[in-house]
C-alpha cells in the first residue's frame, strides 16, 4: 500500500487504474488525429484454387477441384471462357518488385510500366487467358489452348 497526503492509503491496483483513467481522460481528444496519422496495413486477401491447368497428349483442359464440381452447370453451353490463374513460377518478392519491363522481352521495345503490358511479372500474379471450350466431362474443361504452363493453379473461371 502507498500512502496518499492526509494518510489515506492507495493500492497499487488502484494506484494504476486511476493512472490509466487520467491518461484516458487527457489523450482522448487527440486519440482520432494519432489514429489518423498512423499509417495502415495493407490489407491481405487470401485465394485459394478452383482447379489446375492440365496438359497431356496435345490436349488441353482444367480440372476442377471436386468441392467445385457443381459450379460447371451450364458451362458446357459456352464458347469460350476467362482463365484467371496464378503466375506460381514467379511468385518471389524479386519478381513481384518488377514494374517496368521491355513488352515481350525485347529490349528494342520502350520500357513500360507492367500494367501496359502482359508481363508475367506483376505485384499481384493473376493472369488472365480467353479460351474456346471443347468439352465439358465431369470435372474437366476440356480447352484448345492457354497460355499458363501445366499444373498452374486457376483461381476463377467466368463466361466470356
Amino acid at each position: 500500500m502507498a500512502e496518499l497526503d492526509g494518510g489515506f492509503a492507495m493500492n497499487t491496483s488502484l494506484r494504476r487504474h486511476i493512472g490509466r483513467l487520467l491518461v484516458t481522460l487527457v489523450l482522448a481528444p487527440v486519440l482520432p488525429a494519432i489514429a489518423d496519422a498512423v499509417p495502415q496495413a495493407a490489407p491481405v486477401y487470401s485465394v485459394s484454387p478452383v482447379g489446375w491447368i492440365r496438359k497431356s497428349d496435345g490436349k488441353t483442359w482444367i480440372e476442377i477441384e471436386p468441392k467445385y464440381h457443381a459450379a460447371l452447370l451450364g458451362v458446357d453451353q459456352l464458347p469460350s471462357l476467362w482463365v484467371l490463374y496464378w503466375f506460381d513460377r514467379n511468385d518471389t518478392p524479386e519478381k513481384r518488385a518488377i514494374l517496368q519491363v521491355h513488352p515481350r522481352g525485347n529490349p528494342e521495345n520502350p520500357l513500360r510500366g507492367v500494367f501496359a503490358t502482359r508481363s508475367p511479372f506483376r505485384p499481384n500474379l493473376i493472369a488472365l487467358s480467353q479460351v474456346k471450350l471443347v468439352a465439358v466431362r465431369g470435372n474437366r474443361i476440356e480447352i484448345e489452348a492457354i497460355d499458363a504452363f501445366a499444373d498452374t493453379p486457376v483461381l476463377d473461371i467466368k463466361p466470356y
